[in-house]
């Protein structure tokens, strides 16, 4: 993907948070002036200008949550693939899942991604390492060497499988304490779940499919937040699925304990229903649950119950997604749609305004995840890690149309509200709108 001109950057009219309008200036990386001083900063001369009036304007989105693929199976994602994705759904760092080949759990792995990130150049990418040796639950992996690495680490997941000993996790938990580190678990209990197609419930029974019960979730939900409040560590549940999850990580924060949790865009809008097709682009772990759920996701993620949406990016080679259900891999397509799902389930609902939108999509996963210079208010001084938002856009999803190597999103021919216009990374555009309209003078 093209990067634009580095020159200084005048933005007019933007509307931070979706407030006043106000003039923006970037130049070298940071936002130099907003406002009135914009006028007389002397960058301005040189700046390319920008009209984005009626444009939202928000901090750059952080994804903690996504799948690179590289290395081991480029031909469904790769690092650059993935990170052209992201731009385009407005996200300026996102997190590579460590369910690699070879598994991102050593220092040379994740600097590799890292480099890989470095290279395409179009958002940062940050490594999340391998809790244990080959996501095999045996033992631990080398959690120090790849947090003193290139790749400073700081988040650990075996994602794709659960931590699923007691004494591992707990372990886990104490040692990432010496740097800060957090423990993203996926909350699954093996045992639970053997054959598991989608969730126990009504539909399942009616498809005659094995099913996943919610309990399965939220056994291990409730066993990592007593681990992490005995121990005093940082968990993290990822892809928080079910209203009884809501209600035990609720219990657990007003006892003090350290966890925070996320949710996808697609189980803030998807249900098990949609399974009675049997496509198996709508087949993901955790599997889509009840109405009921989805509505207390919502809520939770208004209340601050769930604090971020994570997008699980999940790439699948055409052979491994398009065939019968019980082969086909889980996981969908979300990085360049999670924006626009949020737009329809919270902001158009009036669940969440546009500084709420910044906090669980940019400000949370970016203090979740040890980063300073993402996530940052709109302000003189911070760096330019922006996006502009077409609030009143709609456009419709196709999964041959988007920047990743595969296509298996479950919104194709879905008409979403809101659109990405312009993303930029440290005042440089990553992504820009050919419609959005440009002013050749002040």
């Amino acid at each position: 993907m093209k990067q634009w001109s580095t020159a200084p950057v005048l933005i007019l009219n933007g509307r931070p948070y979706g407030e006043d309008r106000v003039d923006l200036l970037l130049a070298d990386g940071v936002i130099v002036a907003v406002g009135d001083d914009v006028r007389t900063h002397p960058a301005i001369g040189a700046a390319q200008v920008i009209d984005a009036d009626g444009l939202v304007v928000l901090p750059g989105l952080v994804d903690l949550h996504t799948h690179l693929r590289e290395p081991g199976r480029e031909d469904a994602e790769t690092v650059e693939t993935g990170s052209a994705s992201a731009a385009l759904g407005g996200y300026t760092a996102i997190f590579a899942m460590p369910n690699t080949d070879p598994t991102a759990d050593t220092a040379g792995v994740v600097e590799q991604v890292f480099r890989l990130g470095v290279q395409a150049g179009l958002v940062d990418v940050f490594p999340i390492g391998a809790v244990t040796v080959g996501r095999k639950g045996e033992r631990l992996a080398e959690l120090g060497a790849m947090a003193a690495s290139a790749a400073h680490v700081r988040v650990f997941s075996d994602d794709g499988d659960c931590v699923a000993d007691p004494l591992l996790m707990r372990r886990a938990l104490e040692y990432v304490k010496a740097f800060d580190g957090v423990i993203a678990q996926h909350a699954q209990e093996p045992r639970l779940t053997i054959g598991a197609q989608m969730n126990e419930g009504v539909v399942s029974a009616q498809l005659g499919m094995t099913g996943w019960p919610a309990v399965a979730e939220e056994a291990i939900i409730a066993r990592d937040c007593l681990l992490a409040d005995h121990v005093d560590s940082r968990l993290h549940v990822c892809h928080l699925s079910t209203a009884g999850s809501v209600e035990i990580v609720a219990a657990a924060k007003a006892r003090g304990t350290r966890v925070t949790a996320e949710v996808t865009p697609h189980h803030l809008i998807l249900t098990d229903e949609r399974a009675v097709g049997y496509d198996p682009v709508f087949k993901v772990n955790p599997p889509l649950r009840t109405g009921s759920d989805v509505e207390a996701l919502r809520a939770a993620l208004a209340a601050g119950v769930i604090d971020i949406v994570a997008t699980d990016h999940a790439p699948h080679a055409g052979q491994d997604k398009e065939t019968e259900w019980d082969n086909a891999k889980p996981g969908m397509l979300g990085l360049e749609t999670a924006l626009s799902v949020v737009i329809d389930t919270m902001v158009n609902t009036g669940l969440l305004d546009w500084r709420g939108v910044a906090r669980v999509m940019s400000e949370n996963p970016a203090t979740i995840g040890g980063l300073t210079d993402h996530g940052r208010p709109i302000a003189a001084g911070e760096p330019a890690n922006l996006v502009l938002v077409n609030p009143t856009a709609f456009w419709t999803v196709r999964g041959q149309e988007m920047a990743s190597l595969s296509s298996n999103t479950p919104f194709e021919g879905v008409t979403l509200p809101g659109r990405v216009v312009a993303t930029f990374l440290r005042g440089t555009a990553t992504v820009r709108n050919r419609a959005l309209q440009e002013k050749s003078e002040v």
